[in-house]
């Protein structure tokens, strides 16, 4: 027994769905589309103006409603791309720096052809982007410290997004569709000839020359991540869309697309753990840690709260509160940091004694008072006190050490948050080849299915990231599978 979709051709019996009887399809399920792009947020975006302004016809599967569209570009604020020094930058920031500070992050990078591209096409993005609608703000001051190397969007992510479908929506050749949710690819051999879409009740069979893919990751499938790390994901808070869930990534494993990056690779931070399950977004991060220390819930340090500039090591400390007991953990600084950075949203414990804090937080009041006593005892006075740079504030003979920024705890009233994972995509997709065509498990690439931004991002991290880098990755290679996939079809 067969169901029908919109265009009158048979599917198999699970696709049950179908259009309402005497209703016509809507135009977009029927239209010869050169490209269908899945995904909503900037890598989408990108991929469908790039292959627009070839002069392709394009039609952006986007799977959450209007009002939540764009995945986790909605919580961004800034990119960092290879740059000169202009209005909203403070200084250069050239190929070889970007490069080593890629290179420095997690293991480096995945795969070093495709990530030398990634830094050297990012020099031509920021202008693109203006071109495109995207607006730009001056440098901003704080706890990041990326005036020099990230550019900031005017209004955060969200106006991006807004601009970027401003301008999709003024050019006829490009079309967007929402709540709508790929069910199911189609080949003959190596190449996709539809894609069953979900929307409104029916199930529409979208035929296209091309296919780009680019719909995140899987991190608000908890039970994928379950597959890796067990029961601590009941502790996990995904920052970022509820609609990542993996669906796509899925079908195209099943399709035998060949995966790319780790398994449990994700880029994470230490997030307010009073933070929503999801889409807390940005808001609920937490900047604290390079200013005091950061216990467990035994009351002990665990890693070097000062191991690098914070735009660099920032979304290590999702990854190490994860391997903490409990996934849980514990900010602590005092009255003499506490202006430096932003404070946290849902507000913080304070207290005029480290006893009556750690109490408060749940925390022994002895163990976490001889963790502090020992953290006093080893700092050596340095230098300055710069949080902008790397500083000789230092300790010595303890482990682990506190390498920079490390002064004493001694100035009451004292401060505590509470911190949990804060998930925010993840790293395992899909390998690609250079020109942004998703790799089968044999090696070679479909013929026309392409992939770029979260669900392709393990060809290019391994381990570690840096703020901003996320977008750039979407933005680079949006535009390379729109454009390489348009200069095929067209």
């Amino acid at each position: 027994m067969c169901a029908h979709i919109s265009d009158g051709l048979p599917v198999r019996e699970k696709d049950t769905s179908g259009p309402p009887v005497g209703q016509p399809p809507p135009p977009w399920a029927t239209a010869p589309w050169d490209l269908v792009v899945i995904g909503g947020g900037n890598a989408a975006v990108v991929a469908a103006m790039a292959a627009g302004d070839l002069g392709a016809r394009v039609l952006v599967v986007e799977r959450a409603p209007r009002w939540q569209r764009g995945g986790n570009t909605r919580h961004t604020r800034n990119i960092r791309c290879v740059h000169t020094k202009d209005d909203f930058n403070t200084g250069d920031y050239g190929f070889d720096e970007l490069w080593g500070d890629l290179c420095k992050v997690g293991e480096g990078p995945a795969d070093e052809r495709l990530a030398r591209f990634t830094v050297a096409d990012s020099e031509s993005v920021l202008p693109w982007m203006h071109a495109h609608g995207a607006r730009w703000q001056k440098p901003l001051h704080g706890t990041l410290h990326l005036g020099r190397t990230n550019r900031f969007f005017f209004g955060g992510g969200k106006a991006l997004l807004n601009s970027y479908y401003r301008e999709i929506d003024r050019r006829p050749e490009i079309s967007a569709v929402y709540e709508a949710k790929v069910e199911e690819f189609e080949f003959e051999g190596p190449r996709c000839t539809a894609v069953l879409v979900a929307h409104g009740g029916a199930l529409h069979r979208v035929r296209a020359k091309a296919v780009v893919c680019a719909s995140g990751g899987f991190e608000a499938n908890l039970e994928w991540l379950r597959r890796y790390w067990g029961d601590a994901v009941d502790n996990y808070v995904i920052r970022g869309t509820p609609h990542n869930d993996g669906n796509v990534l899925a079908l195209l494993y099943a399709a035998g697309a060949a995966s790319a990056g780790q398994e449990r690779g994700f880029h994470a931070i230490a997030l307010d753990a009073r933070a929503p399950r999801f889409d807390g977004g940005i808001a609920t991060r937490l900047d604290t840690v390079p200013f005091g220390i950061a216990v467990n819930t035994t009351g002990r340090r665990f890693h070097d709260e000062g191991e690098d500039v914070w735009p660099k090591r920032y979304a290590s400390w999702g990854r190490l509160i994860a391997d903490q007991p409990g996934q849980y953990a514990v900010s602590l600084w005092d009255a003499k940091v506490n202006h430096l950075f932003l404070p946290p949203m849902y507000g913080v414990e304070r207290a005029d004694t480290i006893a009556e804090l750690a109490g408060r937080m749940g925390l022994d009041p002895d163990t976490v008072g001889r963790t502090v006593d020992e953290y006093n005892g080893a700092v050596v006075p340095g230098g300055a006190f710069d949080p902008a740079l790397l500083d000789d504030c230092r300790t010595k003979g303890l482990t682990p050490a506190k390498t920079h920024w490390a002064q004493r705890l001694d100035t009451p009233p004292y401060y505590a948050v509470g911190m949990r994972p804060g998930i925010t995509f993840t790293y395992m997709g899909v390998a690609i080849a250079p020109d942004a065509r998703i790799r089968r498990e044999d090696g070679t690439p479909f013929d026309n299915v392409y992939a770029a931004g979260e669900i392709m991002s393990g060809n290019i991290l391994s381990t570690g990231y840096m703020a901003g880098f996320g977008m750039t990755i979407g933005s680079v290679w949006g535009r390379q599978a729109g454009t390489e996939a348009a200069r095929r079809v067209l």
